[in-house]
């Protein structure tokens, strides 16, 4: 199906696409350009795939830009999100010249004008220092979790975006202390995607059969990059101690995102924990699998997302939107998509995770209560056209000089 927003109403209603339109109205001509550090790989990429189509449609010029690194500057800024997640990295005057050196390249080859600069992750942060010669207003736009971060990370990035003329997160407890305005926005998923659109069963079984997947056990899936912080390690002992009430099957699947240099030693991590195990389904995917994504969730009598930190965890929603009953980390982003034993499941521990891997195996009625339940959760706050509409209000906040814009 072709993206057009009109196709959306046969999801959301008439009247949602409407106030879309005329947001778009209010913001016609105006020119718009988001700047992260990768076009493939990652939800930030995958949701402005999606978005950007959708905000030209509705009358704003809108550019995606990409940031350009070295090997060094990658290497730097995953430690830098990790410890924005807690982990203990130093960060000395040889980071920043690193930092720098990249930010100041960019700066000479990104064409920066625009009457709004939305700005994604701290990669491409420092961009910042163009605002004085280029103009325009820049909202920072915060994916993951900074709400606990190590000594020195917050730090490293906060002179930055204190520059800013507004910052967004994705959960209340992620916000900091700031000088500008802060704005909660939730991420989304598409559900006219091919990671998301209906199947049909044979759909299904072919890309199962492609992916060498048999169905003749349940399947337990976590979908996501292979990074420490996703503990695909972890999923895999619980798994293992599930399997032995209930004879299942396990997939873990995901890939790499360019700006992500850790994800190749934590996948040979994780092939040599599952030791050849003929009912351990370890796949690395190209980032255009989103057929398989969406056959693998749809077969899978249960789905994982064991983040020890997470921004949001859109596979998550990904699932719930397929009616799969979900046990998550009760971390970051996580809680505002899952109620716990009413729309999903939370743990905290491997031992927990495999307790609950049983229970839903033992008991289909309640996993699919839980699966229909979140469903309609999903519809009600993360699909895409209300991250749309949130995102065209932000703009409109900063490019209407903060004027009252509730009367639409």
């Amino acid at each position: 199906m072709d993206q057009r927003l009109a196709n959306y109403g046969s999801v959301v209603g008439d009247a949602v696409i409407d106030e879309l339109r005329h947001l778009g109205e209010r913001l016609a001509g105006k020119r718009v350009i988001n700047v992260n550090s990768t076009r493939v790989g990652g939800g930030v990429a995958e949701i402005l795939g999606r978005l950007v189509p959708l905000m030209r449609e509705i009358g704003l010029e809108v550019r995606w830009e990409v940031i350009r690194g070295t090997e060094d500057f990658f290497i730097l800024t995953k430690n830098l999100h990790n410890a924005l997640h807690g982990a203990s990295v130093a960060f000395g005057p040889a980071e920043r010249e690193v930092f720098n050196e990249v930010t100041n390249h960019n700066l000479d080859t990104i064409d920066l004008q625009a009457d709004v600069v939305f700005i994604h992750d701290p990669q491409p942060a420092g961009l910042i220092r163009a605002r004085d010669q280029h103009g325009g207003k820049w909202i920072w736009r915060c994916h993951i979790d900074v709400s606990a971060p190590a000594a020195g990370a917050w730090e490293f990035v906060a002179p930055f975006v204190q520059h800013y003329d507004m910052s967004v997160f994705s959960a209340p407890q992620f916000a900091r202390v700031l000088d500008i305005p802060q704005v909660l926005i939730a991420p989304s998923i598409d559900p006219l995607s091919d990671k998301n659109r209906e199947l049909t069963q044979s759909e299904v079984e072919e890309a199962l059969a492609r992916l060498g997947v048999r169905s003749d056990k349940p399947i337990v899936t976590q979908i996501s990059r292979f990074d420490r912080l996703k503990d695909p390690i972890g999923v895999l002992d619980a798994w293992r101690s599930a399997r032995r009430r209930f004879d299942c099957q396990l997939i873990l699947a995901g890939g790499a995102a360019v700006d992500d240099p850790e994800s190749v030693q934590v996948l040979k991590e994780v092939r040599e924990r599952a030791d050849d195990d003929p009912d351990v389904h370890i796949l690395d995917l190209p980032p255009t699998s989103n057929v398989e994504i969406n056959a693998i969730q749809r077969a899978s009598a249960v789905v994982i997302q064991k983040s020890l930190k997470e921004g949001f965890g859109l596979t998550v929603s990904e699932a719930l939107w397929k009616k799969k009953p979900v046990i998550a980390g009760a971390v970051g982003g996580i809680p505002l998509q899952i109620k716990h034993k009413y729309s999903g499941i939370l743990t905290h521990t491997v031992e927990g995770t495999a307790f609950w891997i049983k229970q839903l195996l033992s008991a289909p009625e309640f996993a699919h209560r839980l699966g229909e339940n979140g469903h309609a959760h999903v519809m009600n706050n993360f699909l895409l056209t209300r991250h749309l509409r949130d995102y065209l209000l932000a703009f409109l906040f900063v490019a209407d000089g903060n004027k009252d814009i509730i009367q639409l």
